[in-house]
């Protein structure tokens, strides 16, 4: 099986391409959902985040406070430490177990989206690594179109490594400036 490693900036198009893959019939598998999943109300992570940054973190339902999370993490490196030292090794074992489930299951393609997949040292499990990148302006403009702020564009931006450096360390690179049909045709040349 030929596993790739899906990661990118914010903003640029590694939902989608998730998406356009799993149209295609490829197993995809997104870190992004495995980290919120893990923090349900009564999973061991969320207790864990909620000794760590107070019951403040939690709603009156015990559902995480994700505005309030982010506002903390994103504005104190070593509590952004922290969250990652909770989350991103239960993030990997959870992926890693699918990926050899489905090697079991005899498929012949697979990809992991992970936004740090640098970050985090995991590009060694990957047969290729594949980044999804923009231009500052429309990462920007499709982010605002979020309702970021500025400052909260800022901040997300430095807690990752730059796109220039996400794209040197890959071996794939997808532009996602034009069409969402564009995409689908440059991963199917990579993927399929």
């Amino acid at each position: 099986m030929k596993v790739f490693g899906l990661t990118g900036g914010i903003g640029m198009g590694k939902s989608t391409a998730g998406d356009l893959l799993r149209e295609r019939g490829i197993s995809v598998i997104d870190t992004d959902s495995i980290a919120r999943q893990l923090v349900e109300p009564g999973l061991p992570a969320l207790a864990e985040i909620r000794s760590a940054f107070g019951d403040g973190i939690v709603d009156s339902q015990g559902r995480l406070r994700r505005d309030e999370l982010a506002r903390r993490v994103f504005s104190d490196p070593l509590a952004r430490r922290q969250l990652e030292q909770i989350l991103h090794p239960r993030i990997r074992e959870i992926w890693t177990r699918q990926i050899e489930t489905w090697r079991a299951e005899g498929r012949d393609r697979a990809v992991v989206i992970i936004p740090l997949l640098f970050e985090t040292d995991a590009q060694s499990n990957f047969d290729a690594t594949i980044c999804l990148a923009c231009s500052a302006v429309t990462q920007k403009r499709r982010l605002l179109a979020r309702g970021w702020d500025e400052s909260q564009i800022l901040q997300r931006n430095a807690a990752q490594l730059p796109i220039e450096k996400k794209i040197e360390l890959s071996t794939q690179v997808v532009w996602s400036e034009a069409a969402v049909e564009v995409d689908a045709a440059q991963l199917a040349r990579i993927v399929i």
